[in-house]
């Protein structure tokens, strides 16, 4: 029962991270908390301190890897707690599956928005906002050109590998 309200829970709050970061390129604090703390509870309900130690260790590990990665550029703030979070509720066993169908829809992201700016589509939303001028929607679309909303890439990783775990479980 617990597992099923955290799983549901998880999901919903995973794709609106991923909403808001398309639409505004941010992932509130609150929001991946929420991811967090999900996954103590989740840890919480399991009754396995070894499995917990070792899911808190690894997350503490992701951390540490993406904060370098946001160090350097490469990845949003937001996207470091989100994926250390994540890490959390994902637990240590699913991890390297999270890990590695996170990357795969990332780099599948990615590749889709370089597409996007190399054929000069252009986003219509920009345009079809009330009372936008021409140059206010070009600063919008340069704005969201080449950046990428990794909490989507993130988002769809921790949802597919829980429900693939909690299908398997039953």
């Amino acid at each position: 029962m617990v597992h099923t309200v955290v799983l549901s829970t998880s999901i919903v709050i995973l794709a609106i991270i991923a909403y808001g970061d398309v639409r505004t390129r941010r992932i509130p604090n609150v929001l991946a908390f929420s991811i967090a703390t999900l996954g103590l509870v989740r840890m919480i309900f399991d009754l396995d301190l070894m499995t917990a130690i070792h899911t808190v260790e690894a997350s503490a590990a992701v951390f540490v890897a993406a904060f370098i990665l946001f160090w350097r550029g490469i990845l949003g703030g937001g996207d470091t707690k989100l994926i250390a979070a994540t890490a959390l509720l994902i637990g240590s066993h699913d991890l390297v599956d999270f890990l590695f169908l996170m990357s795969v829809c990332g780099g599948a992201l990615a590749l889709a928005i370089l597409a996007r700016d190399e054929l000069g589509l252009q986003r219509w939303s920009c345009y079809r906002s009330v009372r936008a001028t021409p140059a206010q929607a070009a600063n919008q679309i340069a704005a969201t050109r080449s950046t990428v909303p990794y909490a989507v890439a993130i988002a769809s990783a921790a949802a597919v590998v829980l429900m693939l775990r909690t299908s398997f479980a039953r």
